[in-house]
C-alpha cells in the first residue's frame, strides 16, 4: 500500500517516513503544498497524512483541490493540539481523519489501517482469504495457523492482493502500489513476486485472470 506524506518540518517528515516505511507501506514525501498537490493528483495513493501548515499552499486548499477534482483517497490530516477549528475545516473540506500533535507513531499507524480498511470496505484488522489470514497491526501472515516468512516486496503485493479480495487487479496496479515515486519500475518484477508467493500460499488462492491480472479468491 502506498502513502503519501506531506509535512513541511524536516526531523518530523522523516519520522514519518521512518515509521510509516517501517510499518509495511511504500511512502512518497512532499514538504510544501504544490509539491503535494501534484502528486495527490497524478498518483494513486492508498492514502495521504496531510499537515494542513504547509509554505506555497496551505493544506486545506491542497485537500479542496483534490476532492474537486474527485481525488478520493483517504486523507488524515495533522492538526495543531488546540486547533479545534483547523479539525473542523479539515473535516468539512473532505478529510477523512484528524490528528493532533504532538502524537504517538501506534496512533497514526492505527488510525491509517482504519482508514485504508474502509476505503475497501473491510472492517477488520485482520485480512482474511480461506485458510490465509494477515494481521494488519503487526505485518503477521499466516497459513492455517502457521506464520508465513516474505519478502518485503512479496508481502506488499499480498497486502494490496488482500485488500482487494475477490476483485481483479491489473499487473500496472500492483506496480503503482508496490513501488514509490522515485523507484525504478519493472511490471515484470510483479510476475516473480506473484510466482514466488504461489510457492508459499495454498494452490489456487492467487488466479491469473487472462488478459486483465490477478485475483485473490477462495478456490470454488
Amino acid at each position: 500500500m502506498r502513502i503519501l506524506i506531506v509535512e513541511d518540518e524536516p526531523t518530523l517528515l522523516l519520522q514519518l517516513a521512518d515509521g510509516v516505511g517501517a510499518a509495511g507501506y511504500v511512502v512518497d514525501l512532499a514538504d510544501n503544498g504544490v509539491d503535494a498537490h501534484h502528486l495527490g493528483d497524478t498518483e494513486p495513493y492508498d492514502a495521504v497524512i496531510l499537515d494542513l501548515g504547509l509554505p506555497r499552499m496551505d493544506g486545506l486548499s491542497v485537500l479542496r483541490k483534490w476532492r474537486a477534482s474527485h481525488r478520493n483517497m483517504p486523507v488524515l490530516i495533522l492538526t495543531a493540539r488546540d486547533g479545534w477549528h483547523e479539525k473542523v475545516a479539515g473535516i468539512d473540506a473532505g478529510a477523512d481523519d484528524y490528528l493532533a500533535k504532538p502524537f504517538h507513531m501506534e496512533e497514526l499507524l492505527a488510525r491509517l489501517r482504519a482508514l485504508i480498511r474502509r476505503s475497501v470496505g473491510q472492517a477488520s484488522a485482520e485480512l482474511v482469504c480461506g485458510p490465509l489470514s494477515l494481521d494488519t497491526r503487526n505485518s503477521r501472515v499466516t497459513v492455517a495457523g502457521q506464520a508465513l516468512t516474505l519478502t518485503s516486496h512479496e508481502y506488499r503485493v499480498l497486502v494490496y492482493l488482500m485488500h482487494h479480495r475477490d476483485q481483479v487487479v491489473s499487473r500496472s496496479a500492483l506496480v503503482e502500489h508496490i513501488y514509490a515515486q522515485d523507484f525504478d519500475r519493472d511490471s515484470n518484477t510483479v510476475e516473480v513476486f506473484i510466482g514466488r508467493l504461489r510457492k508459499k500460499l495454498p494452490a489456487g488462492l492467487i488466479e491469473t485472470v487472462r488478459g486483465l491480472g490477478y485475483r485473490l479468491a477462495v478456490p470454488a
